[in-house]
């Protein structure tokens, strides 16, 4: 063995060494990308569809209220947990497309062109990644809206302000637009960002969707095999929906997390964006452990990208475990 080990050895050096072998020319380096690959993915739920279709990622510094709850040096605790950076947040953003095999459903817009604009297309993508996934937003027959914040309706429109989706009936929940439609709770909002909600609200629907829009009721399909469910807190009439095609089922939670290492690791820490923060821990609670007891896959518009898997318990709180990728649908 030994012998062999050494011819080996001196055969290699022999041939590193050897005049005869032409030298390869060096060539320069390939050119870096500068921007990723359109951003989508696709699983199947029964005979269903799914097609989650990235609006991109917000990075802001973390300031000391966006977990109220919380002391600042515990959320950073918990992103270095995560592996994350600390001192600032990274948000998410995961509307749907959903082909029920009879119809083409839009489950939340994304953030709209002009935070594409401004954003310099970290946000905003989700126009030219439903394109890229072969979708021709002319071909969508209903926009499911869950909550009337600008990251999910500010899509319904494009640039020029006309409707995105020009064919599409839009779907609002009727608690939703009971209350952001309401002249009387507009002039006691109090603080920018809540008075700034409900101005872009109207600014949305008064662009020409007003004929488009139907209210929905909680409890009801809203779309084939798609369940609306009352998830408030978040907002008044915020909420999620369960996509059922056979035996198989996914939770759509919408927004009944933020990033799941900061709110599905510690479900009692209250989110600055929530309207009404207790009521929106309560409702987080209960559909983690419904999730927990029945398996059930889960779908988050703000879970990193492609924002689906499974919960379990873990200590006080649960701990999301990614849906294994495929590259096959």
């Amino acid at each position: 063995m030994e012998l062999t080990r050494r011819h080996a050895l001196a055969g290699a050096a022999a041939l590193a060494a050897s005049p005869f072998l032409p030298k390869a020319p060096a060539k320069a380096a390939a050119p870096m990308a500068d921007k990723q690959a359109p951003s989508y993915y696709r699983y199947k739920v029964g005979n269903a569809q799914v097609n989650a279709i990235s609006d991109g990622v917000n990075t802001f510094p973390l300031g000391d209220t966006f977990v109220l709850n919380a002391k600042k040096d515990e959320v950073n605790a918990a992103l270095e947990k995560a592996f994350l950076p600390k001192d600032k947040m990274s948000i998410h953003f995961a509307p749907l497309v959903i082909n029920t095999g009879g119809k083409l459903v839009v489950v939340d817009t994304g953030n709209g062109p002009g935070a594409f604009a401004s954003s310099k297309g970290n946000v905003g993508q989700f126009a030219s990644n439903m394109a890229a996934a072969g979708f021709d937003p002319k071909a969508v027959d209903i926009v499911v809206i869950s909550h009337f914040h600008g990251d999910h309706i500010n899509g319904l429109l494009t640039a020029d302000n006309a409707p995105a989706f020009p064919n599409a009936e839009v779907l609002v929940p009727a608690t939703e637009w009971k209350f952001w439609m309401d002249d009387g709770e507009m002039s006691r909002a109090t603080g920018e960002r809540m008075q700034g909600g409900f101005k872009n609200a109207r600014r949305v629907f008064d662009a020409g969707l007003k004929k488009k829009v139907t209210p929905y009721e909680w409890n009801k399909d809203v779309a084939p095999g798609l369940l609306a469910v009352a998830s408030v807190g978040h907002t008044p009439g915020h909420t999620s929906f369960v996509l059922s095609s056979g035996s198989d089922k996914v939770f759509i939670q919408s927004d009944v997390t933020n990033h799941p290492s900061l709110f599905v690791t510690n479900p009692g820490w209250h989110l600055m964006f929530d309207q009404d923060p207790a009521m929106a821990e309560a409702t987080r609670r209960k559909v983690y452990d419904m999730l927990v007891a029945d398996k059930m896959r889960v779908q988050g518009f703000h879970y990193p990208f492609p924002a689906n898997g499974y919960v379990e318990k873990d200590g006080n709180g649960y701990r999301l475990v990614p849906a294994p990728w495929s590259p096959v649908i």
